[in-house]
């Protein structure tokens, strides 16, 4: 998609935030310490995962092989080496170099077990995939669709990389007081869990909002789930007010 700049000359529009990519490549060495900053990603990693590779149930059933799933911002690799281990042949792509140098050191450094999928990296955007016409039968994106520029042009790339009768998963945060109290004051400036200005909580996206732009890029949603942290852990819930997770159906 093109897109008028104010010089006057056209130019691809890209979902990469420079600055977003700035601040998440500052924590790319430390992004696997799981007392670091990206301890609530280690927590929350689990629950992500697994709710994702349950709800594409229905496809692995109809596949003769292992699915294709990308990993669109996979970061140093945490969802990404999770996936592979529940049997998708992984592709994780992030515009962060750090990150990916990171995700890459890691698996070299723990190698996956024998009965894993395929796990690889690439430094790069969607935009790379979708001009290389790439499909694939999952497309997740966690935690990516508060950090981009154009929430409704991301569906549309996410929709566009995935092939007819696959699934995308989405994971993110709603924008209520609620969220802005717990996610944005609490988790970044009281008690220091994620580093100062990793969300902007204007662009925090509620459900109705995130339903609404996947219909504009052709996909149903099919299920959405609160992820609640109670002692120690996060939970699915019923809770959406503050973390949530959809997975969508390209028809």
């Amino acid at each position: 998609m093109l897109t008028e700049t104010s010089s006057g000359q056209d130019s691809r529009r890209s979902s990469v935030s420079e600055s977003e990519i700035a601040h998440f490549s500052a924590l790319a060495e430390d992004w696997w310490n799981p007392r670091g900053p990206m301890a609530p990603l280690h927590a929350m990693n689990p629950l992500r995962t697994e709710w994702v590779s349950r709800h594409v149930a229905p496809l692995r059933k109809a596949s003769s092989g292992p699915l294709s799933l990308l990993d669109i911002g996979c970061g140093a690799g945490l969802a990404s080496e999770a996936y592979a281990k529940l049997g998708f042949n992984t592709l994780g792509i992030d515009a962060s170099a750090a990150g990916i140098r990171a995700a890459e050191a890691h698996l070299a450094a723990h190698p996956l077990p024998p009965e894993a999928a395929s796990l690889s990296y690439r430094n790069g955007s969607a935009e790379d995939l979708v001009a290389e016409g790439a499909r694939f039968d999952v497309v997740n994106a966690l935690e990516v669709i508060e950090h981009v520029n154009d929430p409704q042009d991301f569906l549309i790339m996410l929709a566009t990389l995935t092939k007819p009768g696959g699934m995308v998963a989405v994971s993110t945060l709603n924008r209520t007081p609620r969220s802005f109290a717990v996610a944005k004051l609490g988790a970044e400036y009281l008690l220091r869990m994620l580093p100062v200005g990793t969300h902007d909580w204007k662009k925090f996206i509620k459900p109705d909002e995130l339903a609404a732009m996947a219909r504009r890029a052709g996909l149903r949603m099919l299920d959405i789930a609160g992820m609640s942290y109670v002692p120690f852990q996060w939970r699915e819930s019923r809770d959406t007010g503050i973390n949530y997770i959809a997975i969508f159906r390209k028809d």
